[in-house]
C-alpha cells in the first residue's frame, strides 16, 4: 500500500470533517441535529473588478457562515492565492467549533481574497479590500450583529482599518460600527494585545500540557516547558510571537525555525530576538549565526527534527502520510489550521505522540477579538473606571501592614504591589484563564470518557455538546 494520500482523502475541509464524525459518535445526539452542526449554512462568492494601474483585474472573493446558532458569525479574512472555496467552508467550520471550545459567543465564519498580496502596492491592496467590504456590506455579510471579521493570512491591522471605514462610509449611523471588525490599530478602537494573541495563546496552551502531571509522565518529560526543545514552522505573526513568548517567558529552547527561503537548526539554541533581526536585515533566517541551514527546496524537513515540542504554524497540509512517520517530537502543538491531515494524525497517535489540535490551541486570536468587540460595543476601555481605585486600596493596604509590622516596603516593591491593571494586563489576564480552563475541560473529557483517547476528539466533543445544547435550548430540535 503506498505511503501517499490521494488528494481527494487529504483535503483540509475533508480532515475537519473527519474529525468531526469521529468525536459524533462519543456525544449520543441525534443525526438530525449532528448534520445541521457539522452543515456550512451559506457561502457567498463574488467576482469584482478593480483598476490596478492601467488595467482591469477581476477579482475572485469568498466568505463563508458555516453556523448560526450564535450571532455574529466571526472569523479572519485572509489574501491568498491558495484561497478557494472549500477552504473557506474548512476555516469557517472550524471557527464555529473554535469558539464554542473557549466559551466564546459566536458562530464560525472565514472570508478569502484570492490574490497574492505581496504583488501589489499598499494602495492596490486598499482598492481591492475596500471593495471587497462594500460587496459584504451590500449582501448583509457585515456587522457588529452580523459577522466581525478578523485578521488572517495575508492580512492584518491595516486591511481591518480600511475594512472598518468603508463600514462606517455606508453605515454611518451605526453608534456601534466599530464592533463590525477586529485586529484594529489600537487608535482606531483595536485593543492592546491583539497582535500578539494567537501566539500567546498558542504558549499558554503548550505550558498548560506540560504542567499536566499524568500528560507528562505518559509521554516521559518533566513537568513544565522550561529547558524543553521546540521547532517552529513559520515565522509569521502568530510563529514569532510563540517562539519569542515561549523563549522569553517559557524558558524554552528554540532549536529550529522553518520559513519560505528554507530553515535553520542549532541544537544549542536560537535567540529569537536576533534572528528577527538578522531577517529584517537580510530579507532571509538563512546565513544566521551558528545554524545548520537547510535549503528552499528541503525546508519541510524542519518539521522532522529532533525537539520535544513541534509547532506547525504555517498553512494547512504540512503533515501528511508521507512525512508522518518521521515526525520525532513529542508533542505536535498546532498554531496553524489544519497543519495535519486526518490519516496522518492516525500515525501520529499510534507512534505516542500528542497532539494540541488547532481547534483548541490558536483560539487566542478569536478570544481578543471577542474582547475588542466587547470593548467596541461598550464604547470604553477596558481598566480606565478601576485601574486608579485598586491602585490605591492596594496601596491603603501595604500602608496598613507598614504601620502593624512596623517594617517599610521599599519603593520597587510598593509599585509592583500596588499597580492597577492596564488594559493590556487584563486582556493577558483573560487570555490566560480562557486557555487553562478550556484545556481542563477538554482533558477532563478525555479522562471521563474511555474511549477518547486524543485531545482533538475531547475538543470536538466538547464544541459539539455545547451547539447542541443551544440549538436544543433555541427549540429548533425537540
Amino acid at each position: 500500500m503506498s505511503n501517499i494520500e490521494p488528494k481527494s482523502q487529504t483535503s483540509f475541509y475533508q480532515s475537519v470533517q473527519d474529525y468531526f464524525d469521529k468525536a459524533a459518535q462519543h456525544t449520543g445526539l441525534h443525526q438530525g441535529l449532528l448534520n445541521q452542526i457539522k452543515a456550512c449554512n451559506a457561502v457567498y462568492e463574488v467576482v469584482f473588478p478593480v483598476k490596478i494601474g492601467n488595467e482591469y483585474q477581476t477579482i475572485h472573493a469568498f466568505r463563508a457562515q458555516h453556523s448560526h446558532h450564535r450571532t455574529p458569525t466571526k472569523g479572519g479574512i485572509r489574501f491568498s492565492n491558495h484561497v478557494n472555496r472549500e477552504e473557506v467552508m474548512a476555516l469557517a467550520t472550524l471557527m464555529t467549533y473554535k469558539c464554542a471550545i473557549v466559551d466564546v459567543p459566536f458562530g464560525g465564519a472565514k472570508g478569502g481574497v484570492k490574490i497574492n498580496p505581496w504583488e501589489y502596492t499598499a494602495t492596490q491592496l486598499e482598492k481591492i479590500t475596500r471593495r471587497y467590504t462594500t460587496e459584504l456590506i451590500r449582501r448583509n455579510m457585515i456587522g457588529p450583529s452580523v459577522d466581525v471579521p478578523a485578521p488572517d493570512y495575508g492580512t492584518g491591522s491595516r486591511e481591518m482599518a480600511w475594512i472598518y471605514d468603508t463600514y462606517r462610509t455606508f453605515r454611518g449611523d451605526d453608534i456601534d460600527a466599530a464592533g463590525c471588525v477586529t485586529g484594529k490599530p489600537v487608535n482606531q478602537s483595536g485593543i492592546r494585545g491583539r497582535t500578539e494573541a494567537t501566539g500567546r495563546g498558542v504558549f499558554y496552551g503548550i505550558r498548560e500540557a506540560c504542567r499536566d502531571a499524568d500528560l507528562m509522565k505518559q509521554l516521559g518529560m518533566s513537568m513544565g516547558v522550561e529547558g524543553k526543545t521546540m521547532v517552529v514552522q513559520g515565522l509569521g505573526n502568530v510563529g514569532s510571537y510563540t517562539a519569542t513568548i515561549s523563549q522569553d517567558e517559557g524558558g524554552v529552547k528554540i532549536v529550529g525555525i522553518g520559513e519560505v527561503e528554507g530553515a535553520i537548526y542549532n541544537p544549542k539554541g536560537i535567540d529569537i530576538h536576533e534572528l528577527l533581526k538578522h531577517r529584517k536585515e537580510t530579507g532571509s533566517i538563512l546565513g544566521f549565526k551558528d545554524c545548520q541551514n537547510i535549503p528552499k527546496e528541503e525546508r519541510k524537513h524542519v518539521l522532522e527534527l529532533e525537539c520535544d515540542i513541534l509547532v506547525p504554524a504555517a498553512l494547512e497540509n504540512q503533515i501528511t502520510m508521507e512525512n508522518a512517520h518521521k515526525i520525532k517530537a513529542k508533542i505536535v502543538a498546532e498554531a496553524a489550521n489544519g497543519p495535519i491531515t486526518s490519516t496522518a494524525e492516525e500515525v501520529l497517535l499510534k507512534a505516542g505522540v500528542f497532539v494540541i489540535p488547532d481547534v483548541y490551541l490558536n483560539a487566542g486570536g478569536v478570544t481578543v477579538s471577542y474582547f475588542e468587540w466587547l470593548k467596541n460595543l461598550s464604547h470604553m476601555r477596558f481598566g480606565r473606571m478601576e485601574k486608579r481605585f485598586n491602585q490605591q486600596a492596594s496601596e491603603n493596604m501595604i500602608e496598613l501592614i507598614e504601620k502593624m509590622t512596623g517594617k517599610p516596603a521599599s519603593a520597587k516593591e510598593k509599585m509592583m504591589l500596588a499597580k492597577g491593571a492596564d488594559e493590556i494586563d487584563l486582556v493577558r489576564s483573560g487570555l490566560e484563564e480562557t486557555m487553562i480552563s478550556s484545556f481542563q475541560q477538554i482533558i477532563e473529557i478525555m479522562r471521563r470518557k474511555r474511549k477518547v483517547e486524543d485531545m482533538r476528539t475531547a475538543a470536538f466533543v466538547s464544541a459539539i455538546n455545547k451547539i447542541s445544547s443551544d440549538y436544543l435550548a433555541l427549540g429548533i430540535f425537540p
